[in-house]
């Protein structure tokens, strides 16, 4: 039976795009199948069915709360990724409506923040961050000065960089805080000092559809959205119980294996960063050290993205250009705007968890050519 990844990229290439999605994990698969005939009943419900579903539901939100170190009841599951982090944000927002409608958060913060603090009323407020794009921390502390919340990601989705979560925590004068940490659970530990934060399943290998909010005992929250007689009052719909128990097993398994993976990852993508800079007029963008392991993302002058990805596509290699969500709007990356850095011509590489130096040397082989070819193509 042909891999469906295999399919995806071609012969010879490699799926280089685990920052969108990471593959199905295995230990997410086997678990997804086996509650798929045990959790498909309402966990609200009395019967034995329904006593099963509540029973797997509860499994799973304290499998995610032992691997991310929080208290099962600040788990919650939603229905995305952008799904939690609407709710996170949202939901500090409104909690302190009393005291200030200002939204404070970093230029790079994924579109999800930008949307949802956009979307709120009252003023939002965007702090500068340097050429590696972390946050000016000065800059947002002293932003957030009466402000109803503050949001600063755990990690970069486009470069990788890391935030000084805990140092801004410290700082905010009684402030809550948001974190999205859906680029970053699972891989790295979570930050501390947040009142509210996000993850998303399909992040570290569990299935697409599953988001997990959560909330710190005892924070200001109030949801913003229509309540649900639900499980849990901070959610709405139906639990999907047996992808909540697939994501649970998945982040559990990598988690464990974390150490091991994200330090190959590392070595790997340190390979790639020395070699991309062999190629004339390129830019390697994010902290190189103080970073994601397993991300890194490079512009290159007079290089039209999508031609590129476009061309690495052929050789069987599937990477993201552009903003990590927005590239089919073909807008310019506001993360890469935000840092000085070049806006076009750039590539965002991600390394799933079985990436091996083998696909790495091949795409480091077809790169520098497929380089030349587009810069050939506008006369340079």
């Amino acid at each position: 039976m042909t891999n469906p990844a295999d399919a995806a990229t071609g012969p010879g290439g490699g799926y280089l795009d685990s920052a969108s999605a990471e593959p199905l994990h295995p230990a997410a698969r086997d678990t997804l199948l086996a509650a798929l005939d045990q959790g498909y009943a309402d966990p609200r419900r009395l019967h034995r069915p329904g006593r099963n579903a509540r029973l797997l539901l509860d499994n799973a939100r304290a499998v995610v709360a032992d691997a991310l170190g929080v208290r099962p009841d600040e788990v919650t599951f939603t229905s995305s990724g952008t799904e939690a982090v609407h709710r996170g944000l949202l939901g500090l927002h409104r909690a302190r409506a009393r005291v200030s409608d200002r939204i404070v958060h970093s230029a790079v913060e994924h579109s999800a923040v930008l949307h949802a603090a956009d979307w709120a009323p009252g003023e939002t407020v965007s702090a500068p961050v340097d050429a590696l794009g972390r946050v000016h921390v000065d800059e947002l502390v002293s932003a957030s000065e009466g402000a109803a919340v503050v949001a600063l990601q755990a990690a970069n989705h486009e470069v990788g960089t890391l935030q000084p979560v805990g140092e801004v925590a410290e700082r905010l004068q009684g402030v809550p805080l948001f974190v999205d940490a859906c680029a970053a659970a699972g891989r790295v530990a979570l930050p501390t000092g947040w009142s509210a934060a996000a993850a998303s399943a399909h992040k570290w290998g569990g299935p697409a559809g599953v988001g997990v909010l959560l909330v710190r005992k005892g924070a200001r929250w109030t949801s913003p959205f229509p309540r649900d007689d639900r499980v849990d009052d901070r959610a709405s719909g139906f639990e999907n119980v047996p992808a909540a128990l697939a994501a649970a097993a998945a982040l559990q398994a990598v988690v464990s294996e974390r150490e091991q993976t994200l330090a190959r990852q590392a070595s790997l993508v340190d390979r790639v960063r020395a070699a991309v800079l062999e190629i004339p007029d390129t830019d390697v963008v994010g902290d190189p050290v103080d970073r994601l392991p397993h991300l890194v993302t490079f512009s290159f002058l007079y290089v039209d993205g999508e031609a590129l990805v476009h061309a690495l596509g052929r050789h069987g290699f599937g990477v993201a250009s552009g903003s990590a969500c927005t590239a089919s709007t073909l807008e310019p990356s506001h993360v890469l705007a935000a840092m000085g850095a070049l806006t076009h011509g750039n590539v965002r590489l991600s390394l799933a968890r079985d990436t091996s130096p083998e696909e790495v040397e091949r795409f480091l082989a077809v790169l520098p050519g497929a380089v030349a070819e587009i810069r050939a193509d506008v006369g340079l």
